[in-house]
């Protein structure tokens, strides 16, 4: 067999192989390729509603399976904030202290792992402005949620 028709031959294969492939039933090498095309854009709208099915799955996942375990204690000048992920995130621990610094707090001591997890401990009192006088403790955890709401968003 010549060269020629080695390659003819190997086309013929791969045209069948594409045919069979995308479950046409063409005979005509035209009628095999549109049929692979549509084929084609049926998969890549597959893709794409998978892929958003996927995406607003993640985003419930995010929000409601990640329990965060926050607890703020009043001490006598300052609070004790616990925040506990199951998931760390990244800028997780950033955006909880801007939240303190918004709230005035001044970090007095901290304790922080977030390797898979996340963990904080930390004690927090009145930055030298005193905006964090007579705040409660209510005050300061939801800050800290809406932090971490914020980063997960």
């Amino acid at each position: 067999m010549s060269s020629r028709g080695r390659k003819k031959a190997t086309l013929y294969d791969k045209l069948m192989q594409l045919r069979d492939v995308t479950n046409s039933t063409a005979l005509k090498k035209t009628s095999i390729v549109v049929d692979a095309t549509k084929y084609i854009e049926e998969l890549k709208q597959k893709v794409e509603s998978l892929n958003q099915e996927i995406g607003t799955s993640e985003i419930s996942t995010v929000q409601n399976s990640l329990p965060v375990q926050v607890t703020v204690e009043a001490l006598e000048k300052g609070f004790l904030i616990n925040v506990y992920s199951e998931k760390n995130c990244p800028g997780l621990l950033v955006s909880i202290l801007e939240a303190f610094e918004k709230l005035g707090l001044e970090v007095l001591d901290a304790r922080v792992s977030c390797t898979d997890s996340f963990q904080l401990e930390a004690v927090g009192g009145d930055s030298s402005e005193g905006q964090a006088e007579g705040m409660d403790a209510q005050v300061v955890k939801q800050a800290v949620l809406q932090a971490i709401s914020n980063v997960r968003e």
